[in-house]
């Protein structure tokens, strides 16, 4: 080998949510990793593997590649290990190529305990398998097999588990238990019945997500969510003992390492499933793969170099693995079919004569021509009108404070916020509700969108969905609704039957209820129609439309600057902000991460480096990033100044 020369490895491992490329050196120093879609190999066709494969490529360095190591989930057979080796020959042509399953590679990411008899991998993310390696190069395979017959203890079987749990509930005491009501707000749906059309169609993937709700349910101490959580720790542990079984008797030493979001992301979960594997594998150790598992394939590439094609070496790697220690319902109130013809929130709705008086119906006399108006003239005009919308808000500056500090009193008591609309307001208010978790690491739960016709309405018409009353009542019972909550409900014209049904709903249990709308002529009625009044209308007259009716323009961008305003002052508040930093944004990618070394570096008065380094060992939390460096130094902060936790909800200084 000449002086100087230097050996590259490559390591892709692929799963069903995304694929992991990692290039390093023969002393395991890392030189790239790059991140692609899922790489299913039961899922993927000949052209997309091979598409994949070329995606990575092209973002190589051009370095000699001493060999390469792929290990795809859904490999099971021979065949399969074909195709993957003949679809990375065909990029990298003249590199021994190693193809495997996605199981061995994890395995081979964490490194092995001196004196096992046996390794097995316990792996639970989208899909679940448990994959085991003796010393006697032996091995063995339990589960797996997709989310219809197998994957046991996955994601996907906890949602399904939660699925049918929640339905059984329902049908059993007629009440909607709180696990379901959290699935429904993650898929924006409106009612039990609509999880019917969502499942037959919702893939793999899409089920799996579900999971998240179990956990954080389970950790708010639901006991629905607790008792699902731990039948999937059970079926883990069986398949973990099967597999352990099928290699070693069990008065011998088996380590097992746990990999997978499901394990990695929820450590109570992981010391459960190894509490419950112990007491049949007395002498077991417990590890979990630190860092990425393409790591694992990297290895195996090294060692296959180093020892041949049918060599198998242990090789300690640099990421060290980490001990794992042992660990020492309220129903829903009130029915989802509350509402009968005696009560109906529909005779509360206002009559047809107030959408009448409504602006939003009236035509602009300045816009009479606008089909044959110039282009030039057109522009100006929207332009023009869209001018007025601040203006005339700001003469519901009042209302406006009312809402926020309602808002504001919510959050501090544990209370959330709810946006109720249809068409371009329900849209509107999800939009918000979804920009909330990214800007200020705010709950899922604590500002959530309701739209009349639910998902299927945020990209198309769903026909006859706002003037469905009831269901809009029903929205609201399903998300459990209460005293603690405020409801803003927002229809343009001021008439829109699934929002009133919402308020209506929504005030009989006790939350604070606010109606966003253009209609000044609801604030001049009041009560005096038959309709229950919501506690704060806010009501500012923009005047028409350019387009008679077009509600998305005008009214459309006031909606968004009202819906601004109560979330960012409400936030900010709640000890969201520092000055006008962003001090609790979710840095999710690479822009948002910038932003956060430069909010770091702005408030603890260091340096790039210094800002990034804090990050990384607070897991990317800004605050704790800068409690953990200098005194706040900037605007709005005076030197000498620390966050201090504010137990009641939010942070102050």
């Amino acid at each position: 080998m000449p002086i100087g020369f230097k050996r590259y490895f490559l390591g892709i491992e692929g799963g069903a949510t995304r694929s992991t490329l990692v290039l390093a050196d023969a002393d395991q120093n890392p030189v790239m990793e790059l991140q692609g879609g899922p790489a299913n190999i039961r899922l993927l066709s000949d052209r997309a593997l091979a598409a994949l494969l070329r995606g990575f490529a092209k973002q190589l360095p051009n370095y000699k590649l001493s060999g390469l190591s792929i290990g795809l989930a859904g490999a099971r057979t021979d065949a399969d290990l074909e195709r993957i080796q003949q679809a990375a020959q065909r990029v990298w042509p003249n590199v021994d190529v190693y193809a495997t399953n996605d199981l061995e590679t994890a395995l081979a990411a964490c490194p092995s305990v001196a004196g096992v008899a046996a390794r097995v991998l316990v792996l639970a993310g989208t899909g679940s398998c448990c994959f085991g390696r003796s010393a006697k190069n032996q091995t063995a395979r339990v589960g797996g097999r997709g989310h219809v017959v197998g994957d046991r203890g996955s994601a996907c079987d906890i949602s399904q588990r939660a699925l049918k749990a929640v339905m059984a509930e329902y049908d059993h005491s007629g009440r909607w238990p709180r696990l379901g009501g959290k699935i429904l707000r993650t898929l924006l749906l409106n009612d039990p019945e609509d999880l019917i059309p969502w499942s037959m169609q919702a893939d793999k993937t899409e089920i799996a997500s579900l999971a998240v709700c179990v956990f954080e349910s389970a950790a708010a101490r639901d006991e629905l969510a607790k008792s699902l959580l731990a039948e999937a720790a059970q079926a883990l542990a069986d398949d973990a003992d099967a597999c352990a079984h099928r290699l070693v008797r069990r008065s011998e030493r088996v380590q097992f390492v746990m990999n997978g979001g499901v394990l990695l992301k929820n450590r109570s979960f992981a010391r459960d499933v190894a509490k419950r594997v112990r007491r049949l594998w007395p002498h077991a150790v417990f590890s979990m793969v630190d860092g990425v598992s393409a790591w694992g394939a990297v290895r195996l590439a090294i060692e296959r170099a180093a020892c041949g094609a049918d060599g198998f070496e242990k090789v300690q790697g640099a990421n060290p693995f980490k001990p794992l220690h042992r660990a020492s319902v309220v129903a829903a109130t009130g029915g989802c079919d509350s509402f009968s013809a005696a009560n109906s929130p529909g005779d509360r709705v206002p009559g047809l004569e107030c959408l009448q008086q409504s602006p939003t119906e009236q035509r602009n006399p300045r816009s009479m021509n606008l089909d044959r108006m110039s282009l030039k003239a057109a522009v100006d005009l929207m332009l023009v009108e869209e001018m007025g919308v601040p203006l005339a808000l700001r003469e519901e500056r009042s209302a406006i404070q009312w809402v926020v500090r309602k808002i504001l009193a919510a959050f501090k008591r544990g209370g959330r916020l709810f946006y109720v609309g249809a068409g371009t307001s329900g849209r509107l208010g999800v939009l918000d509700a979804s920009e909330c978790p990214p800007t200020f690491r705010a709950a899922q739960e604590q500002v959530q969108g309701i739209i009349a016709g639910g998902r299927r309405a945020l990209w198309s018409a769903v026909e006859g969905a706002e003037d469905d009353d009831a269901a809009g009542a029903n929205s609201v019972a399903h998300r459990e609704v209460n005293g603690r909550d405020v409801v803003v409900g927002i229809a343009a014209s001021g008439r829109t039957p699934f929002v009133w049904g919402a308020l209506a709903e929504a005030s009989r249990r006790g939350a604070v209820t606010v109606l966003v709308c253009f209609n000044p002529a609801l604030k001049r009625t009041g009560t005096g129609h038959g309709f229950a009044s919501p506690d704060k209308i806010i009501a500012p007259n923009l005047g028409p439309e350019v387009l008679t009716g077009s509600t998305r323009l005008k009214c459309g961008t006031a909606t968004k600057l009202l819906l601004n305003i109560f979330t960012t002052l409400s936030l900010a508040k709640s000890g969201k902000v520092i000055g006008n930093l962003m001090v609790d944004l979710n840095p999710s990618n690479q822009k948002l991460r910038g932003r956060a070394v430069q909010i770091v570096r702005e408030l603890a008065g260091c340096d790039e480096a210094g800002a990034r380094k804090a990050l990384e060992r607070a897991g990317w939390v800004v605050k704790k990033a800068v409690r953990s460096l200098r005194p706040l130094k900037s605007r709005g902060c005076q030197p000498g100044v620390f966050l201090v936790e504010d137990k009641r909800g939010g942070d102050k200084k």
